[in-house]
């Protein structure tokens, strides 16, 4: 099996995944990884039209002010809300990891589901906080404090938008009964992805370009949703707004 030497690496070192403190730090890490190539974007293109001309607002720039306000709020969410709540469910469901990889496309195709899932769910609940007025005073403005995108503003989110979607997001595994490397690997790819929707820059590698017949929106379509507001709804794929006539690409 293809993945059994990776998934016996980590079995190796079982006792920091049964650990409650785990799930809250690997999430936490891994997001601010993934979002420090992008704030090197920003100090860069400050400087350098090279890196300027990729950026989807070319006239907006970061501030210190702003990077410090995201990390704040990303490290309040986590502290207070999230790790009590991993807390509680490594009490309940004590973790299970078994001897055996699971197969490479057996895991491939249920990362896909559960993004796919996890799509759906978050248009669903997206469009519900913009349609809703009290729903969108309430829980849903300040993820649109800042009009112009970039990384760290993936996480800045009231503690009922953080929950909600991280509820979305433990919950597809559980529900496709996923093996752990499987579990993994799809927080990863979906915390990528969430930080990519909210980088600022349309890169020539963006996922939205890999992937064809414009079936997925990217950076771009989640940069005019916090222009415009009122459109481009659903975090990655594009079907759900086709079909609810909300999809908007600037054309």
């Amino acid at each position: 099996m293809l993945l059994q030497p990776v998934w016996n690496f980590l079995l190796g070192h079982s006792s920091v995944q049964r650990s409650p403190f785990f799930p809250v730090l690997f999430s936490l890490s891994v997001y601010l990884i993934f979002c420090l190539p992008f704030l090197l974007l920003d100090l860069l293109s400050l400087r350098w039209t090279l890196v300027r001309r990729y950026k989807l607002q070319s006239q907006s720039s970061i501030s210190w002010a702003s990077v410090r306000s995201c990390l704040a709020l990303t490290l309040y969410n986590h502290l207070l809300f999230i790790f009590p709540l991993t807390v509680l469910n490594w009490y309940l469901r004590p973790v299970q990891l078994p001897q055996e990889a699971p197969p490479l496309h057996h895991l491939l195709a249920q990362v896909l589901v559960c993004l796919l899932l996890f799509d759906f769910q978050s248009f669903v609940w997206h469009l519900l906080h913009h349609k809703v007025p009290w729903l969108y005073r309430t829980f849903h403005k300040l993820h649109h404090t800042y009009t112009s995108t970039s990384a760290l503003t993936a996480e800045y989110s009231g503690a009922w938008e953080t929950l909600s979607l991280g509820l979305f997001a433990a919950a597809n595994p559980m529900l496709l009964g996923c093996h752990p490397l499987t579990e993994m690997v799809f927080f990863i790819v979906n915390i990528w992805l969430s930080v990519e929707d909210h980088c600022g820059y349309d890169l020539p590698w963006a996922t939205h370009r890999l992937i064809p017949f414009g079936l997925y929106g990217g950076a771009r379509h989640h940069d005019l949703h916090h222009l415009k507001s009122k459109c481009n709804f659903a975090p990655y794929f594009t079907h759900w707004d086709r079909l609810a006539g909300t999809l908007y690409t600037g054309d």
